[in-house]
């Protein structure tokens, strides 16, 4: 089974971001990055169907800056294969242009599946496999939390608002994994070594023109500090007047 997983560079969300001075984008300086958390369950997942189908090849792709090769390098020690840097200057806002270049990428791979993410956690609009997924032609099943694939087809169940969802699906194709799946595995010091050694390919990329501009970053504003109305059920008819007044949630 021939596997491609798309990555993400992101910065670690628990730290404190700032706005760069042209209030379009985020200071990177002193900030750490990693694997997007869902893309990690992705190659945690090709991993597993790798291993359980007893050979085959699992493909890391990344598009961005060249800092995107220690990411990729990270998936390289959890067991990955080798690694693709689809080389730009940064990852474009507009979903369809990435999704473009990845195609480009994948379409001549002969991969049996092709996994993203759910979402990334930095910008969190989740269209980047689907828009690959119609590109390519193939079918798409996002926010996967359960997969079996036997036979060349595939079995995977989708997390919905307060349901599930099962389908089934010809391979190849592209599914999004999300949440619950499975957790990623760390990478042995074995495989840290290992990784220096895998190839990993250098493409420039050209991207098409983004229909998507960013025109201004803000942060949320600060949380207004909370407020005591009283004490035990005497402080109840006040509560319930400003919960109707003034958060008019009642």
């Amino acid at each position: 089974m021939k596997i491609a997983v798309c990555i993400k560079r992101v910065p670690v969300m628990d730290q404190r971001l700032a706005i760069a001075a042209d209030g379009i984008a985020i200071v990177e300086s002193g900030l750490k990055f990693d694997v997007n958390d869902f893309d990690l369950w992705a190659v945690e997942a090709g991993l597993q169907l790798k291993e359980k189908a007893g050979q085959g090849e699992v493909v890391v792709i990344s598009l961005g800056p060249d800092a995107v090769q220690e990411q990729i390098r990270k998936a390289l020690s959890m067991g990955a294969d080798r690694g693709i840097h689809l080389q730009a200057a940064a990852v474009p806002p507009d979903a369809r242009v990435a999704a473009r270049a990845l195609a480009d990428e994948l379409k001549g791979g002969a991969y049996d599946l092709i996994l993203f993410g759910r979402i990334a956690v930095d910008v969190s609009n989740g269209a980047t496999g689907a828009i690959v997924a119609h590109l390519l032609g193939l079918p798409c099943v996002t926010a996967v939390s359960k997969l079996e694939i036997t036979g060349g087809r595939g079995r995977a169940r989708r997390e919905l608002e307060g349901a599930q969802e099962t389908v089934e699906f010809p391979l190849p194709a592209v599914l999004t994994i999300d949440e619950g799946l499975n957790r990623e595995r760390l990478p042995s010091l074995k495989g840290i070594m290992a990784a220096k050694k895998k190839p990993l390919d250098v493409k420039p990329t050209t991207l098409t023109e983004s229909r998507v501009v960013v025109r201004r970053l803000q942060m949320p504003p600060e949380r207004s500090a909370g407020r005591i109305i009283g004490e035990g059920a005497a402080a109840v008819p006040e509560l319930v007047r400003l919960l109707q007044t003034e958060a008019k949630v009642l």
